[in-house]
């Protein structure tokens, strides 16, 4: 297995050396040279089996010949073991056709846990092969950086640097990558929005000087292990639901892009999803682009549901990338146009290959508050703002026999404030973090700076 980048213009690496690349060394990120494909036997075949189990045998043809199969089959093993639900995705119903997909039951409650605890084991494997030591740099919103310091932390050959936008997040996202103590993890409260950490971590990548001076790794959905291990439950919540013998619809609270993009991993691998429906909070840049045709950024306003408040959705890339026949020239020319105008227009060839796969839709803040309160109230289930988001996008698509999965992305005890506004009551945290607010602080204020942002990582990191 072979994977080239979105830009055309940086080697083709192993399944293993883009793992541990990141982002490509033309600003490009790394997809798969072909998609394998599952036949409809082999996707009935998952009903019954483990979350693991499926996980092995979806993710298996990616991987190639970086891990034998009883390495992978260890890898997944241990990567989810410390989840709390046997199912670790387990569906609920709150309507008629209508399921949530329960993400939040790993180590940091959120969706983000399925994809790190794997990347994190991937890491440990090949890094203890090769005797490699790596520097880990990644920007979040509020999950990915709680995630990656719960996967990462402790671990020997690794330095763990993770940039969130300062008085942005949640106050439990904040505290989650705050106050580990283990001394390879370092939390950095940026000046600035999630869209600056993530320009900031990109110039990390682009700084070929700096990157591999201190052997720069990302763990951002910029990382194509991360878009893998999300594919899986697509299959295990469709199989769930009768595929492949019947076409299942995903609703997915998303503002980079990687989580749907997995689902559309997914439906090129064969199985029948009728429709991925993008659901945006206010800053509704996807949806614009998909039923306005041009992708503008107008700047980020703050949320209930921080983790989607972002302008510059990296993984759009490579739904743009196919929607332009793996044309790499014309992708680099429009993330020029994005980096120096703000925006670009999207051929309407590309449009229509996006819109035969995507619809989209938005949620206001005040319409993410009232489904909080109106699901609580219809199911007695207490959502996550996030969730709420992809809730009241779903409930505005057209009538399908179709099941509608909706990805609930969070526990609501990461986002009380929110909750407990819509509900009246605070969700509390699990007994796992109970003692979350009485732990100290470790965190470093640093300034939207690309040469004081590598002076501080340069410092710190272990040699």
């Amino acid at each position: 297995m072979r994977y080239v980048s979105t830009r055309g213009q940086a080697p083709v690496l192993s399944f293993e050396e883009a793992m541990l690349t990141g982002l490509a060394r033309d600003g490009g990120l790394y997809v798969p040279e072909t998609v394998p494909t599952m036949p409809p036997g082999a996707i009935a075949a998952l009903a019954g089996l483990s979350y693991e189990e499926a996980a092995f045998r979806v993710m298996r043809p990616f991987v190639g010949d970086a891990f034998t199969d009883a390495e992978f089959e260890a890898i997944i093993g241990r990567a989810y073991a410390g989840f709390n639900h046997a199912a670790r995705a387990p569906l609920a119903q709150i309507g008629p056709n209508h399921f949530l997909l329960e993400l939040f039951h790993g180590p940091t409650l959120a969706f983000k846990d399925f994809a790190m605890q794997l990347i994190g084991q991937l890491f440990q494997a090949a890094l203890e092969r090769s005797g490699q030591r790596v520097t880990i740099v990644g920007a979040t919103s509020g999950d990915t950086g709680s995630a990656a310091i719960e996967a990462f932390r402790g671990l020997s050959n690794v330095d763990v640097f993770i940039l969130f936008p300062e008085g942005r997040v949640s106050e439990v996202q904040r505290r989650q990558m705050t106050t580990p103590a283990e001394d390879n993890v370092h939390a950095l409260a940026l000046k600035g929005d999630f869209d600056d950490c993530q320009a900031r971590l990109k110039d990390m990548f682009n700084h070929f000087e700096f990157r591999d001076a201190v052997g720069l790794a990302g763990v951002n959905s910029i990382n194509w292990a991360r878009v893998l291990a999300q594919v899986v439950y697509y299959f295990t919540a469709a199989v769930s639901l009768g595929a492949p013998h019947r076409p299942v619809r995903f609703t997915v609270p998303t503002g980079n892009f990687g989580d749907i993009f997995a689902g559309y991993i997914a439906q090129r691998m064969g199985l029948p999803v009728e429709k991925l429906v993008i659901a945006t909070n206010q800053n509704d840049i996807l949806h614009r682009a998909l039923t306005g045709g041009a992708y503008e950024t107008k700047g980020v306003a703050p949320s209930i549901s921080p983790s989607m408040d972002i302008q510059v959705s990296s993984n759009f890339e490579r739904a743009l990338f196919e929607a332009y026949g793996r044309d790499g020239a014309a992708v680099a020319g429009q993330m020029e146009d994005l980096k120096s105008k703000g925006g670009f227009a999207i051929s309407q060839g590309a449009l229509e290959f996006l819109r035969e796969t995507f619809a989209s839709g938005r949620a206001s803040e005040a319409e993410t508050t009232d489904t909080i309160r109106a699901t609580f109230a219809a199911t007695g289930l207490t959502i996550c703002p996030h969730t709420a988001v992809g809730v009241k996008v779903a409930a505005d698509q057209p009538a399908s026999a179709a099941p509608m999965v909706t990805l609930a992305t969070a526990h609501p005890a990461k986002f009380p404030d929110a909750v407990e506004a819509a509900t009246g009551a605070r969700p509390p945290l699990p007994k796992s973090m109970a003692d979350l607010y009485d732990r100290p602080e470790r965190v470093s204020p640093v300034e939207n700076d690309l040469a004081a942002l590598e002076a501080l990582i340069n410092e710190r990191r272990k040699r």
